[in-house]
């Protein structure tokens, strides 16, 4: 071990015991002996132990500190450091501009873990609630976050949706637009990718050169077939090459395997090559299946359904009618509720659910009793002056750890409708979650379970639950299952949304904004909708005003609330 890994022992250490708010005498002593060790002239390895105390910066407790590191490669009270501190949390040191004191704030009183929670918490508006977090904090905070997370190479499809018209544009430039062709995961809309993937009908041999230059992409993989590259942002590209035929390329790239193995198993014949298409449209007719669109292309079950000729009509962005699930001013958004709804006014929505926070969520200012009746007198004066556009009376309410709601059944009542969500204590056993959920769908003032697990894509798995059992629940208590339209969320998973409706359940593809830009955030809801086969007649957020008005007072009917 040499003199920089010694160093580099000792910096991590005086960071993590900062994070964990111990004496800051005792963790500057390991900060100044990195120092000093890093500057020293000779190699620590190489003196003589005898020698070693003689050194500049090492005392007897650093000195001991360092034989063990040389003896054993490892540092026993690092490892303990290291051991009770979640990687997540460790992870954040690798972000510009916080360092180990704001990241003490960020674990403890925040109680974020991960990178991906942090970043997510900056597009709450809710570090600004904590001390030492202003406004411009949080802007630098989220900046070096989404440059951090760029570089990692799995990117959620919403920011790989962002860098796609440039790599698109480029390719095409180099290529020719009838060449190159998108296809794989961001062709089937998956929720996170790896690689962007393209069909460039071209030799190896003659694509290769074109991507020389000044600082060309590190080349990960070379073959007649496809071609990895690695840019610099981090990105992926996969290129097809070598094909001739774009029908066959599109159709075997775009699919999972799973699909592409089963509609083969369907159709042994098959013959893929010599359509001469411009587009994969071809295949399917000829195996006398109507054209199954590529976000569906996942599993078996599609090919049966194609058969049956029982496709479905699938959602699109410009059927959601309302915008359910926001935060304003109230709480930790960052517009005013009229902005909000002027805002969706002009975008030609027909109606806005306010659902700002319950009071236990104390950091996200989560509104008492009494800033309800003020929020609820501020809706009145402004459905007066909006009509016919209509603010509806939510609340997100916690989900407390027994289960129960964060209000009386009489708070409850006050509002159109309530949205009942999971935000704290999320290390659970499934046992526990089915539990805490069940209990808070079986109040009769839950009209939406919202983001069912609590999972951050990339970031955090969520909570276990039994899905089956939960959606059976959500149908047999007249429940809506959100999916979350957050890029970060998109939660209920669309691989549920089959059997969701297939029992009759109602979802809702809610945005949860924060701000008046979340409101695009809708598409990304849409989209992961549509690959598990949603309807706008089973979305809640398709209903129009009177329809939605009519669902409100028909559920409170059959619950007994009216």
């Amino acid at each position: 071990m040499d003199n920089a890994a010694i160093a580099d022992n000792f910096t991590l250490l005086s960071k993590l015991m900062d994070i964990h708010g111990e004496n800051s005498f005792k963790t500057k002593t390991y900060s100044i002996a990195a120092y000093h060790i890093e500057n020293l002239d000779v190699q620590i390895k190489d003196t003589p132990r005898e020698d070693l105390f003689r050194l500049k910066g090492i005392g007897e407790s650093i000195g001991n500190k360092v034989i063990e590191m040389l003896d054993t490669g490892k540092l026993s009270v690092l490892q303990e450091y290291l051991f009770n501190t979640p990687p997540g949390v460790v992870e954040l040191l690798n972000i510009k501009g916080i360092g180990p004191k704001k990241i003490n704030t960020i674990w403890k009183q925040m109680e974020i873990e991960s990178v991906g929670e942090l970043l997510y918490a900056c597009n709450e508006n809710r570090l600004t609630l904590f001390k030492g977090f202003g406004e411009k904090t949080q802007k630098n905070v989220q900046e070096a976050i989404e440059f951090y997370m760029l570089n990692q190479g799995s990117f959620l499809y919403a920011q790989l949706e962002e860098l796609f018209p440039q790599v698109d544009g480029y390719l095409k430039k180099l290529f020719g637009a009838d060449k190159t062709h998108v296809t794989g995961a961001y062709r089937r809309q998956e929720l996170t990718i790896d690689e962007l993937e393209y069909i460039v009908l071209d030799e190896t041999e003659n694509i290769k050169p074109k991507f020389q230059s000044a600082q060309p992409p590190e080349l990960l993989e070379d073959s007649s077939a496809t071609l990895l590259y690695k840019l610099k942002n981090g990105l992926k590209l996969r290129l097809y090459t070598g094909g001739k035929d774009l029908a066959e390329q599109l159709f075997l790239t775009s699919g999972s395997v799973g699909f592409i193995d089963a509609f083969e198993e369907h159709f042994p014949s098959r013959n893929y090559a010599g359509t001469g298409a411009l587009n994969d449209e071809a295949i399917f007719t000829r195996a006398g299946l109507p054209y199954i669109l590529p976000c569906l292309r996942e599993s078996a079950a599609i090919i049966d359904t194609a058969k049956a000729n029982q496709l479905p009509v699938l959602i699109q962005p410009g059927d959601v009618k309302g915008v359910i699930h926001n935060h304003s001013t109230w709480s930790d958004g960052a517009n005013s509720i009229e902005e909000m709804a002027k805002e969706c006014i002009s975008k030609g929505f027909e109606y806005l659910v306010m659902s700002d926070h319950s009071k236990a969520a104390a950091y996200a200012k989560g509104l008492s009793e009494e800033r309800i009746k003020e929020q609820h007198a501020q809706i009145d004066e402004l459905n007066k002056k909006l009509a016919p556009f209509r603010i509806f009376k939510s609340i997100e309410c916690d989900i407390l750890n027994d289960g129960s709601m964060d209000y009386t059944d009489d708070v409850l009542a006050s509002f159109d409708l309530v949205i009942a969500s999971v935000h704290s204590n999320l290390k659970m056993t499934e046992e526990k979650a089915m539990a805490r959920v069940l209990k808070a769908i079986s109040n009769p003032y839950t009209t939406i379970l919202g983001h069912p697990t609590g999972r951050l894509l990339l970031s955090r798995k969520g909570y276990p639950l039994d899905h089956q059992k939960l959606i059976d629940a959500c149908v047999e208590q007249h429940v809506v299952v959100e999916i979350n339209a957050h890029p970060r969320r998109l939660d209920l998973d669309w691989k549920w949304i089959p059997y969701a409706m297939e029992k009759g359940a109602l979802l809702s593809v809610d945005p949860d904004a924060h701000h008046l830009e979340g409101f695009a955030d809708i598409k990304y809801g849409v989209l992961a909708g549509q690959k598990g086969g949603l309807t706008k007649e089973r979305n809640l957020s398709s209903f129009s005003l009177k329809e939605f008005e009519s669902f409100l007072a028909e559920r409170k009917l059959k619950k007994g609330l009216l």
